[in-house]
């Protein structure tokens, strides 16, 4: 490989790689999101949780259109179209916000989604190629982890930009003058509108520098293999189909609805008391803790349960090149519903930090569920690597389940779903371990 040919691999790579930290970025901004609707529209956890069934819903409707939409204008123009949907998305929280308007929010969340699942269609692929086949698996896990970094930083930019101010009820609303009513929904559209409209920005540029970046052609680009009538045959595609969904229908319901069951927990006036705690909020705070909206001092804490699965991905990368994948799959999965159980019986910090730990044990389930779903597959690879991405739509049915049995159940039995979802995927992962013992 000629050094020009290296530096073109480099700088594509280094552009791919921010395209996944920003994907990683949008995806979780979007749960910094739904307490503050719930309370500016008055929504009940059911529909706060439709704000997740729009976004994910684009991947169950987009991910096999995706597909057709690649192979007729390439994988190069498909980014940039990727790109430029995610902006647009993003720029359709300016009028939302300023007309609150929900269906608008939630037109702009489907459109930021849809741009996002081209991506992950496209993207992929690319950061395979770029450079030699050996290191094409440390390539990508190097992509997903600052995919899993932006998911990281998006609980506190959340925070310190959307929940940080106090939201007042109704009753206040209309205790105040037409004056004051239009300045506080002035202060309102802006919270929201000033981080999506830099990050709109920031996307578009990204966009333009795509067109003039050289990406080499992906091997069978435009070509037909394989088929989806012999992937749908194929038993553990299907298993592990149903095993993404689970894992995808947690994570987000967890992480949706973090903010809220540690404000049920009571969690911020024991954070404001317990002084590591509160030096920890106050770092990323600065300001009187006793000031801050209390959404704005539990929030801080979701940004561990997403860098948990940030560094769990660099653990399970180096455990899953030792140890069976199956049956690191297995472990993480029976952790995972430990801690959750640990959760619902416990209080204050312990309830705290084990449904936090739980980021660390999700880290390796998407792309292990994902390989082990496909292994099989031979030349119907690329169908089944569709239908994998399709049921990505678990993160748009999930979480508004979770939220209508808290409306009606409260939190406790709200996690028992959750716990299923964990608990299939261990019986996905036991079972592939056992296929591979029969082998």
């Amino acid at each position: 490989m000629s050094n020009s040919t290296k530096t073109t691999y480099r700088t594509a790579f280094i552009f791919l790689t921010l395209l996944f930290f920003l994907w990683g970025f949008l995806t979780v901004i979007v749960d910094s999101l739904i307490p503050r609707l719930k309370e500016v529209f008055e929504l009940s956890y059911f529909q706060a949780g439709m704000v997740q069934f729009a976004f994910f819903g684009a991947y169950f409707l987009l991910s096999i259109p995706a597909s057709f939409i690649l192979s007729k204008i390439g994988y190069k123009k498909g980014i940039v179209l990727g790109i430029l949907m995610m902006a647009g998305g993003c720029l359709l929280f300016y009028p939302a916000s300023s007309l609150r308007i929900f269906w608008i929010f939630m037109l702009g969340y489907f459109i930021l989604a849809g741009g996002i699942t081209i991506l992950q269609v496209a993207a992929n692929p690319y950061v395979t190629i770029l450079g030699p086949e050996k290191s094409a698996a440390s390539r990508l896990n190097l992509s997903q982890a600052f995919n899993s970094l932006g998911a990281s930083i998006a609980p506190i930019v959340g925070a310190l930009f959307i929940l940080s101010d106090k939201i007042k009820t109704a009753g206040e609303i209309s205790s105040l003058t037409t004056i004051e009513q239009t300045e506080y929904y002035a202060a309102e559209a802006s919270a929201v509108q000033t981080p999506f409209i830099v990050i709109a920005g920031i996307l578009i540029a990204i966009a333009l520098v795509f067109v003039f970046v050289n990406l080499p052609k992906v091997i069978g680009e435009g070509e037909q293999k394989g088929s989806y009538a012999t992937a749908f045959k194929n038993k553990n595609l299907i298993l592990g189909a149903i095993g993404l969904f689970c894992y995808v229908g947690a994570e987000v319901a967890i992480g949706s609805y973090m903010v809220n069951y540690f404000m049920q927990l009571e969690l911020a006036e024991i954070i404001r008391n317990t002084p590591f705690m509160s030096s920890i909020a106050h770092w990323f705070l600065t300001d009187d803790l006793q000031s801050v909206d209390a959404k704005a001092v539990v929030g801080i804490f979701v940004t561990f349960y997403w860098t948990g699965a940030m560094v769990g991905r660099f653990i399970g990368a180096y455990l899953t090149s030792i140890i069976s994948p199956s049956k690191v799959l297995s472990i993480f999965a029976i952790i995972a519903v430990s801690l959750i159980i640990i959760s619902t019986q416990s209080t204050g910090l312990v309830a705290m930090w084990t449904i936090i730990s739980v980021g660390l044990f999700n880290s390796i389930m998407f792309p292990t569920i994902f390989s082990l779903g496909i292994d099989e597959l031979g030349d119907s690879k690329p169908q089944g690597s569709g239908i994998m991405c399709t049921m990505i739509v678990g993160g748009a049915i999930v979480p508004p389940l979770f939220g209508l049995l808290t409306d009606n159940f409260g939190f406790g039995l709200a996690l028992i779903l959750v716990i299923c979802c964990y608990s299939y995927i261990f019986f996905f992962a036991y079972r592939h371990k056992k296929t591979e013992v029969t082998i």
